[in-house]
């Protein structure tokens, strides 16, 4: 057989997947009813990136670019409850930074800032409230 190459495997055209499709594999993914392998062969979705880029797109979560090293969570809500421990962690850091300067603020004018702004607040409702 000149002039034919035969590869040892058969290329098919990549598969186009809908907007919609590609939204509700990452539902499912999210919600963690599914892995990613288990949604590839329960949509026959070819590529081993697809869904993971997919979820990049469309879905609700930070998921990781390519160049990071390591592996992205398989288990999106382990990744939504460390998501909310950060913001916890950085309220927190703000709540002492607000106690600090209502701490300083009160040495400073020798009074109690939070009850004198409590005394307008109540003021201001009584008034309107008349």
């Amino acid at each position: 057989m000149e002039g034919k190459q035969h590869w040892p495997f058969k290329s098919s055209p990549a598969k186009k997947y809908s907007e919609a499709f590609k939204r509700r594999v990452v539902g499912e993914y999210e919600q963690g009813k599914m892995n990613k392998d288990q949604l590839m062969v329960k949509y026959g979705i070819k590529g081993k990136s697809m869904v993971l880029e997919w979820c990049r797109k469309y879905g609700k979560f930070t998921y990781t670019n390519q160049g990071w090293l390591g592996r992205p969570m398989k288990d999106p809500q382990k990744q939504r409850i460390k998501e909310l421990e950060a913001k916890l962690r950085e309220a927190e850091l703000k709540l002492k930074v607000y106690d600090k300067l209502i701490e300083v603020t009160n040495r400073e004018l020798d009074a109690d800032v939070l009850k004198k702004i409590e005394a307008r607040l109540s003021e201001s409702w009584q008034q309107k409230k008349e």
